[in-house]
């Protein structure tokens, strides 16, 4: 084998390590996780005559729109923040990510707002419990998010993150694209589907 097969070898094994391995089973452990509460909440639609249930308002597009078009941004910003880093470009890495940080940030203050126009509560019935519970646990998965940018941010800066090792950053886009993913589709679940295509008399 040729000098240039083996550096090859090398790279595509450098190409999943550990931690990106790593994130991409968490991340599949938890799609299930939310795939069992979308699920639940499908049934719970197509079973119902009226959705949402009586005694509750459809919650308002606003604000939830705003933080969800934030969250989608971000997407984007941390794919070039990791194109970036793969050219060799840490600065760029560092302004990519601290941009993405920062609409973390923005989406969940978005969403703690967002809550206080909701008028039903978590003992509300299947919406009301489904919709705290659901909106919570992803409101945490991204402030965990928003934890880990920061992370890897400052391994950035003080020059643990290189060129051939930023598999961190890899690790951390991976995240987070799973929870636009997530937060985009409890947004149209809970607030877009609820109101173009509501059922009831």
């Amino acid at each position: 084998m040729s000098t240039a097969e083996v550096r090859s070898d090398e790279r595509a094994v450098r190409g999943t390590t550990s931690p990106v391995l790593g994130m991409v089973l968490f991340v599949a452990s938890e799609a299930m996780f939310f795939a069992a509460f979308f699920a639940v909440y499908a049934i719970a639609y197509s079973s119902a005559r009226i959705w949402p249930p009586k005694g509750i308002a459809v919650p308002s597009l606003a604000v939830p729109s705003v933080a969800t078009a934030v969250i989608a941004v971000s997407s984007l910003s941390m794919q070039l923040g990791v194109g970036a880093i793969r050219r060799g470009d840490t600065r760029a890495l560092n302004r990519w990510m601290g941009a993405t940080l920062v609409l973390g940030v923005a989406f969940v203050a978005l969403q703690l707002a967002g809550y206080s126009q909701v008028d039903f509560g978590i003992s509300s019935g299947i919406f009301g419990s489904l919709f705290y519970v659901m909106t919570g646990v992803a409101l945490a998965h991204v402030a965990g998010g928003v934890v880990f940018l920061v992370m890897v941010i400052t391994r950035s800066v003080t020059g643990q993150v290189t060129p051939v090792r930023h598999e961190s950053a890899e690790a951390a886009a991976i995240y987070w694209h799973f929870v636009v993913v997530v937060s985009v589709a409890i947004y149209v679940a809970f607030f877009l589907l609820v109101s173009v295509h509501a059922k009831g008399p």
